[in-house]
This record gives structure tokens, sequence and C-alpha cells, in this order.
């Protein structure tokens, strides 16, 4: 498959940028992974559809809203009821998927030409997302695995924990460039590293 463009590229600008005084606060990265899924199950069909996640993946994904897994290389959650997204650093995953969740289970769709992956990390990263999401980013409230699905001003964005100081989020492609230019922004304030 050839190599999607990425919609960041007039405004992605490697380096340190904003207020350096106290170090860089957070880092920021587009992950550009090969694969972006949903899968979605029938009712009555969730853990069937997990069954199946966890047999393609081997990401075991725990009950319950938001609940999710990450292992460096492949990450999934429940972003809304019977929804999963499920990524993976390398192409394919949407054909492998849409082969283990048969039609009585429910439905495969392919979302990576249509997002955008973004990560935030370091020890500022659940400060600027605050500024942004009314989502209570803490550890316990948030932990590691697990997602959520919200908007800013009417831009759809979901979000993992992929780490301890570390967070995935997904937009649409076609609102990226904006959204990208928002994050450092809300970031400038603590310094930002673009890797």
């Amino acid at each position: 498959m050839a190599e999607r463009e990425s919609p960041l590229v007039p405004v992605y600008r490697p380096g340190s940028h904003g207020n350096f005084a106290a170090g860089a606060g957070v880092r920021l990265l587009e992950t550009r992974p090969g694969s972006i899924v949903q899968a979605a199950a029938w009712p009555g069909e969730e853990r069937r559809l997990a069954a199946a996640i966890a047999a393609v993946t081997g990401l075991a994904l725990p009950e319950g809203p938001g609940a999710g897994a990450a292992d460096g290389r492949r990450a999934a959650f429940g972003f809304a009821p019977g929804r999963v997204l499920v990524v993976d650093q390398q192409d394919g995953l949407a054909a492998m998927l849409s082969g283990a969740i048969a039609s009585d289970i429910g439905t495969v769709t392919d979302l990576s030409h249509g997002r955008t992956a973004i990560r935030i990390s370091g020890d500022k990263a659940e400060w600027v997302l605050s500024k942004l999401f009314a989502i209570d980013f803490a550890p316990a409230a948030f932990p590691s695995g697990a997602g959520r699905a919200t908007l800013h001003h009417d831009v759809s964005a979901l979000i993992q924990r992929t780490g301890e100081r570390q967070f995935d989020l997904y937009v649409f492609r076609s609102f990226a460039r904006s959204f990208w230019t928002m994050l450092c922004h809300a970031a400038a304030e603590v310094g930002y590293e673009v890797a």
C-alpha cells in the first residue's frame, strides 16, 4: 500500500517550541500507524467481538465503558457501546479482523485513510489535554489502556492512554491540521518538542 501523505505537512514543524523556561513539558508526534480500524458488534455480540479482536491482536479487552489495552505495537479500546477502535503499526489489520469477525458478530470498517493519529507525552500531557477536553485525565479515572470518545468545539477525538504519561489521539483527517495547531497553542505555555 502506498504511504498516505500527512495532512499535517504544512504545520508540522520538528523542534522546540513555546516556553522552555522549565524545559519541554510535552512531546508531540504524528504516529502514522499502518491500520486504524473500527469493529462494531451487533447487540448481544460484544463478548464474541472482543474474543475475535483478542485472537487477531493478542489484546485482551477488559469489559466496561472505555476499557482497553495496548502493547506498544497494537492498541484497542471501546469508545461506544459495542464499538472498538483497533490500531496496529502494520497495514492489513482490517483484512485480518474481517476474517475473524463473522457477519453474525458485527462489522469491520477500515478508517486508516480517514483518521490522523497524534501522540502527546510528557509530565504535562494530562494538564495540556485538560485545557481542551472536559475529561478527568488523572490515572485513577483514566487508567493505562483506557480510551474515551469526546469533542472539542465539534471536533471529534478518540483518546487512549497508552503509557503512564502518554496519550494517543485520533481525529478526522479533515480536521487534523486545525486540531494540531490548537494542540500546539495549548502546549506552548509549558513548552513542547515536536519529533
